[in-house]
């Protein structure tokens, strides 16, 4: 374990054009009523647009919140707010949160209650969110990591720690959950020092941060350093102690994992190799050992694989892939330790840098960044078929979709 910064991150696809000649840049002045000390609880207001009203019967509407980079040209003033059906998947816009930078990635709290965002920014610190039925989200502050460049964060099943990876530095970092679900000031920061980095890297980039499904280990992907790491959370502390580690070969840059419903396997994308491993989890230990690589079904042009889901039944995955602009299905086998190719379709866009399935398990949204809209797919219950939901939605700079 280290307080090092660490290195600054070289160029990356997609996402490191907009770091450079932000170190300079104050967290306060892209968080407008929030200060940058530790114990910051300012709030600011969202910008909502008024609900739409029509005489037509009431769709059963559910919550959709949108990341987005707000320091790039065309890009967002804050966190995007839409509504999607649930049966058609048609997307609903409904207003912004003002004032929080750079909200490239999303998560909530298990109770539902609060949003949390990263401000993927030099100085990077990760934002709270109050949501209110019926009313308007108010922030509830931001804290810094202690990092650059936040880029995934995820909230412990417990609800009281929130779990953030800082890309730039390499580096993960744990606040308390406040009651209110304002965040506390960090207990912890993790600096990842070894191994060296991989061929091409200047030094280790977290790239994500998740609980294994049983809650009894942290992981952290690095794409910087080839590795998985698997941590042990003290819940009382809030600190992170190193159990094992998983090295993929050499160049492959681990981004994103998911896990299989069983908790025994987890599939992780490779964005610099274009490949997928499925990787078995020994729950006892938090061990993740990765089978042989596999490929994405995109040929051999250029393609970054990015984010892996699974279905709830734990029948079938799908891989956003950027570059070849498509969406990768799989049949899972072998209770979860086999991932069969099926196809590719085409996503609707242009890069897509994350997706996600519905809470219902009908629908999948992939937020795609260059064109700036997010597509929506029916999935086939019995087959796994995707099949587009219509028009896409604009969203200035769409980095990830989160619906509820």
């Amino acid at each position: 374990m280290s307080t090092d910064k660490g290195t600054h991150p070289p160029a990356h696809p997609g996402r490191r054009r907009f770091i450079t000649g932000l170190s300079a840049v104050a967290v306060a002045a892209a968080l407008p009523g929030c200060g940058t000390a530790e114990d910051s609880t300012s709030r600011s207001r969202s910008r909502m647009a008024p609900a739409p009203t029509s005489s037509a019967p009431r769709q059963r509407s559910r919550p959709l919140f949108l990341g987005t980079y707000t320091s790039v040209d065309g890009g967002g003033s804050g966190i995007g707010l839409a509504t999607y059906d649930e049966r058609t998947g048609r997307i609903t816009g409904a207003g912004v949160v003002e004032g929080v930078a750079d909200p490239s990635y999303l998560a909530v709290h298990p109770s539902g209650n609060t949003l949390y965002a990263v401000n993927e920014r030099e100085t990077g610190s990760v934002t709270a969110v109050r949501l209110v039925e019926n009313g308007t989200p108010e922030v509830l502050g931001s804290r810094p990591t202690g990092g650059a460049a936040p880029c995934h964060l995820s909230v412990h099943p417990s609800g009281r720690w929130l779990l953030s990876a800082d890309y730039g530095s390499g580096t993960l970092a744990v606040h308390p959950v406040e009651a209110s679900g304002a965040l506390g000031g960090r207990t912890d920061k993790v600096n990842h020092d070894s191994p060296p980095p991989g061929p091409g890297q200047e030094g280790p980039h977290a790239h994500q941060i998740v609980t294994s499904p049983d809650g009894r280990h942290v992981l952290a992907v690095d794409l910087g350093t080839d590795t998985v790491y698997t941590y042990r959370l003290d819940t009382e502390a809030g600190t992170l102690e190193e159990v094992s580690r998983a090295t993929v070969r050499a160049g492959a840059g681990p981004r994103h994992l998911a896990f299989h419903p069983s908790g025994r396997y987890a599939y992780l994308a490779n964005e610099l190799d274009n490949t997928v491993q499925v990787c078995a989890y020994d729950r006892a230990t938090g061990r993740l050992r990765p089978a042989a690589p596999q490929p994405t079904g995109t040929g051999s042009g250029t393609n970054y694989p990015a984010q892996p889901v699974v279905t709830a039944d734990g029948r079938y995955a799908y891989l956003a892939n950027r570059g070849h602009n498509s969406l990768t299905r799989y049949a899972v086998e072998a209770g979860g330790s086999r991932l069969r190719l099926l196809d590719t379709v085409p996503v609707g866009g242009d890069f897509p840098r994350h997706i996600a399935l519905s809470p219902s398990g009908g629908l999948l949204f992939a937020a795609n960044q260059r064109s700036s809209t997010v597509t929506v797919f029916h999935i086939d219950r019995r087959t796994g078929e995707l099949r587009s939901a219509g028009a896409a939605f604009t969203s200035p700079v769409a980095v990830c979709a989160l619906p509820l």
